[in-house]
């Protein structure tokens, strides 16, 4: 290992000697392994380099599972969850410490109250998990690089990156809530009201779409089977967002840097809201 799992902060001294131990050849092939960095220029993908050798020795990093952790996964989730704040006060991650990384899909204990005020409790399968205040919880099967072609800037089958939704997830839990709305303190530009405006409008119409889609199913398809995906892939971005308010910023952020342009196309609004926030335009707008 190169020495990367400090935790608890990190001096200006071990962010260099972090930033020394990222050979050339781990960098390049990081970068390869995720096509939709290749629009960085080249000053971004060394700031972006910068950051993510801050993450590394500012954060503590553990597989859990029988998972073991190595110098090329270490800096691919980093190489991941640095992007979001490439432009952003890096101090927005602050306040929790902890990265754990399962080898694949890990299961989380879960409570429901239906309308009858009765409890449920059952086990989920997930991708991954942002605590409030606590670590961020990873499958390495689901985050590890998809898009392994350096000349190709997005992964054209899927916008999916689970890294960049749970990081984007601490971005909405800054003020406390996960309510879709991130810490605008740093936007003097962004207003609450508007941003409130333009996702509640966004996720409305996403629900609406994502309603017509179902309706638009045959019966005799089985709307969990893959035979459905033809119609659920006609919708910008996955029909997870319309879970609540909080899981469509965190999937539209996913969407917003690897596969921007159906997000845009579907929510010009809500894309440029977006860009104004993260300080970038993946489609060079």
């Amino acid at each position: 290992m190169l020495g990367w799992i400090f935790g608890r902060g990190a001096s200006t001294t071990q962010v260099a000697q972090v930033q020394a131990r990222i050979t050339p050849e781990l960098w390049t092939q990081t970068l390869q392994g995720h096509g939709f960095l290749a629009r960085l220029s080249q000053s971004e993908t060394e700031e972006l380099k910068s950051r993510c050798a801050w993450f590394l020795a500012s954060k503590s990093m553990s597989g859990a599972g029988g998972f073991v952790l190595d110098d090329a996964t270490c800096l691919s989730i980093a190489v991941q969850a640095c992007l979001p704040i490439l432009k952003l006060d890096p101090l927005l991650y602050h306040g929790w410490n902890e990265i754990i990384v399962y080898p694949a899909g890990f299961l989380i204990p879960r409570e429901e109250m239906d309308e009858d005020g009765v409890v449920h409790e059952y086990v989920q399968e997930a991708a991954g998990e942002a605590w409030d205040g606590g670590p961020v919880v990873l499958s390495w099967e689901d985050a590890a690089p998809r898009n392994t072609d350096p000349d190709a800037a997005e992964d054209p089958a899927h916008a999916f990156n689970v890294v960049v939704h749970e990081f984007a997830h601490k971005l909405d839990l800054i003020d406390g809530e996960p309510d879709g709305m991130p810490a605008l303190d740093a936007h003097p530009d962004l207003r609450p009201r508007q941003w409130q405006q333009v996702i509640t409008a966004s996720y409305e119409a996403f629900n609406d779409q994502l309603d017509a889609i179902e309706a638009a199913i045959p019966d005799d398809v089985d709307p969990e089977s893959e035979e459905a995906n033809a119609w659920y892939g006609q919708l910008p971005i996955d029909p997870y967002a319309a879970t609540d308010i909080a899981e469509f910023f965190a999937v539209s952020s996913e969407a917003f840097f690897v596969r921007p342009a159906p997000l845009a196309a579907a929510y010009p609004d809500w894309y440029a809201l977006l860009a104004a926030y993260y300080r970038q335009d993946p489609l060079g707008g």
